[in-house]
């Protein structure tokens, strides 16, 4: 995806990283345990509650701070995503203890799975919410409803597609997170929600018309056949199989 260059699940009990760089930000959340660190030669602790933003180019190790280990997620960001100019503000607080940043990085793991739009959509808010943490830059508000009714237009009209929301923001020249504040105020859900119910109508009317499940997932824009299953109950309670009979 635009903007991720890797994704790393790991659990580790003795293993201790020596100092080294990435050339990217490194975006870390702990699920299990405790992890001790020295950034610029600086002791630091990651903590469960807490998100923890390595600046690319900086030294930095790691190893458990508990005898039993730890589990993290990291997301490994391209500079260009926060931008240089921040370095030097997350090398003196990397730590930042903000549940609702905690949990769109959470949520933004989970989508990677298997929703595009919903993960640069919850990609773009994080952004946002870390730039603001680092400059204090308040979340400019898209007052106009325009661009919100062109993108739901968008999306109704390519449905089937992945339609990337670093496009739709260039198509409709809005910045991503105005586009997605913007359209969930109008609609009152985000994008992603509004094109999976779209793609589960989509999906409705294809099986009423006689094609398997199997073809009705790509024909309406789902990964797989098991994907289109598990947003074909969550919103109708049925399989797509039990609602074609």
């Amino acid at each position: 995806m635009s903007g991720i260059r890797e994704v790393f699940h790991a659990s580790f009990t003795d293993h201790a990283y020596p100092a080294h760089t990435h050339d990217a930000w490194t975006l870390l959340i702990i699920d299990d345990g405790a992890v001790r660190y020295e950034l610029d030669h600086h002791e630091h602790g990651a903590l469960r509650e807490q998100v923890t933003l390595l600046p690319p180019h900086v030294p930095h190790d790691g190893r458990s701070a508990l005898p039993d280990g730890f589990r993290k997620r990291v997301l490994y960001l391209e500079t260009e995503v926060l931008g240089a100019d921040l370095i030097g503000r997350a090398v003196d607080t990397p730590a930042l203890a903000d549940p609702l940043l905690r949990h769109r990085v959470h949520q933004l793991h989970l989508a990677l799975k298997d929703d595009d739009l919903e993960a640069e959509s919850r990609l773009a808010l994080i952004t946002e919410r870390l730039r603001h943490h680092f400059t204090g830059d308040e979340p400019r508000v898209l007052r106009d409803p325009r661009p919100a009714d062109r993108f739901r237009q968008l999306l109704d009209a390519r449905a089937p597609e992945n339609v990337t929301l670093e496009e739709a923001a260039r198509l409709l020249h809005v910045a991503p997170t105005h586009l997605v504040r913007a359209f969930s105020r109008e609609y009152g859900m985000p994008p992603h929600r509004y094109l999976t119910g779209r793609r589960v109508d989509l999906a409705r009317g294809l099986l009423l018309a006689g094609h398997s499940p199997a073809h009705v997932a790509s024909m309406a824009g789902f990964y797989d056949q098991s994907h289109l299953t598990r947003h074909f109950r969550r919103m109708l309670g049925v399989s797509p199989g039990r609602y074609a009979r």
